[in-house]
């Protein structure tokens, strides 16, 4: 591995869109330091401490840290993805969309430029909702906006939508001239910047008594195995063989190939968790405003991260939003047609709407394991701190939205290194051309 890893350096490059790529993170880490003006950062530490278990805290995690923070990139590229799922569910009902995603490259650059217009729009309506929530904040060191009112308003919607428009175009600089997905490595880095302080915490408890040796052993080893069957998952795919037919043009023969069409086990990623915690967070989100409400802390209650009755729930939600995800990003009938077009077939079906239903019989099948492994990988953390003791902080890589993000953004840049190594006639990350942990179902 050590010799593949520096083999990638060998490359001029590859070099250099590594080398780019880490320079533009370390920007987008360091802005993500930069406070907001008008911000009394020692009350703003106490007011955001009990954040973690709501919608606030899912939209931390993904920026990073920068939200609890106020910093300008405490949007971070969260509004970019918004606009992009909106634009992509709208794909599936709107002819316009439609007709856009069937224009190859031009309709590619239309959707782009309707993206970026979202997310000026999302991230301006966000922006203008957190000023409104800082000037509430209080702790006992003071109020947390130093000087509210119209100009802090103002001051803080253009500081913060030109922060979410700098990341966005970090994003898009990674993705075009670096090396992997830019939008995903940014997600990625702010999820992993946590942990530095984890690790810290468990060698205090360790060194202070509080932490069992022997139980951080086992954890890793646990971690190890979780992050093993998240990368079988991942890559886990049915392959439906193709076959096209013959054709005699002249004195030549074109076609008759076979081929394969991947359908991955995971078809959704890591979408259905993300929908699902919304969803769950909704009720201590709201509950957290109605502090002295009895029927709002029951529900709070109910819906505690240690109920069982939140893990049945979130793991049901997950499971419907998978198959729902699943049906938005792969559609069998256009799989079908284009297959038929190019004089393809699967062997043994009809081509048409025979072929569509047997790949979306197959597709059904197969999404089956993929959610209920979706559901078991987001509820086990919470499992976890209850049977161990261990924070969030900690328990949230065994599992969840963290660790399904950073497995797969890291194999798709391993693959995309992997891809520039066995162009240039070098040995990839691992024999063969095939990162180990891919399955055949």
């Amino acid at each position: 591995m050590l010799e593949k890893f520096t083999n990638s350096f060998k490359i001029p490059e590859l070099r250099r869109r590594i080398g780019f790529t880490l320079g533009l993170l370390i920007i987008y880490r360091v802005g993500a330091h930069v406070p907001t003006p008008g911000i009394n950062g020692e009350a703003l530490a106490t007011a955001m401490q009990n954040i973690a278990n709501t919608l606030l805290g899912l939209y931390d995690m993904f920026s990073g840290g920068a939200f609890s923070q106020a910093t300008v990139f405490a949007l971070g590229i969260m509004p970019y993805i918004s606009a992009s799922i909106i634009i992509q569910l709208m794909g599936a009902v709107v002819p316009y969309f439609q007709r856009l995603q069937k224009e190859g490259e031009e309709g590619r650059r239309k959707i782009t430029q309707l993206t970026r217009y979202g997310t000026v729009a999302i991230a301006s309506v966000q922006a203008y909702s957190v000023a409104i929530y800082l000037q509430g904040l209080s702790s006992p060191a003071g109020n947390v906006v130093l000087d509210p009112g119209l100009g802090f308003q103002l001051l803080t919607v253009l500081t913060l939508v030109t922060g979410t428009i700098f990341v966005m175009w970090l994003g898009e600089q990674i993705t075009e001239h670096g090396i992997g997905n830019g939008i995903s490595l940014i997600i990625m880095v702010g999820i992993i910047s946590r942990a530095p302080n984890v690790l810290f915490n468990e060698i205090n408890l360790i060194s202070q008594g509080l932490r069992l040796i022997l139980l951080d052993v086992i954890l890793l080893g646990l971690m190890t195995l979780i992050v093993a069957a998240v990368v079988a998952i991942t890559q886990g795919t049915r392959r439906i063989p193709v076959q096209y037919a013959k054709r005699v043009v002249g004195r030549k023969v074109y076609g008759g190939q076979s081929t394969h069409i991947p359908l991955r086990i995971n078809t959704a990623g890591v979408m259905p968790i993300i929908f699902a915690q919304a969803i769950m967070f909704i009720p201590s989100t709201v509950g957290s405003f109605f502090q002295q409400s009895d029927f709002a802390q029951g529900a709070m209650s109910i819906f505690s991260i240690s109920s069982p009755v939140y893990w049945l729930i979130f793991g049901t939600i997950i499971v419907f939003f998978t198959y729902f995800y699943t049906a938005i990003a792969f559609n069998p009938v256009d799989v079908a047609d284009n297959m038929k077009k190019q004089g393809g077939f699967i062997p043994g079906v009809r081509p048409g709407k025979k072929t569509a239903e047997y790949i979306d019989n197959i597709l059904t099948r197969v999404t089956l394991p993929g959610s209920i492994f979706l559901a078991m990988i987001a509820v086990f953390p919470y499992v976890l701190m209850k049977a161990t003791g261990i924070n969030y902080d900690l328990a949230s890589f065994f599992g969840g939205t963290s660790l399904l993000i950073i497995v797969g953004v890291a194999l798709d840049t391993l693959q995309q290194i992997e891809s520039h190594l066995l162009m240039r006639h070098y040995d990839g990350f691992l024999k063969g051309g095939r990162i180990r942990g891919r399955r055949r179902f």
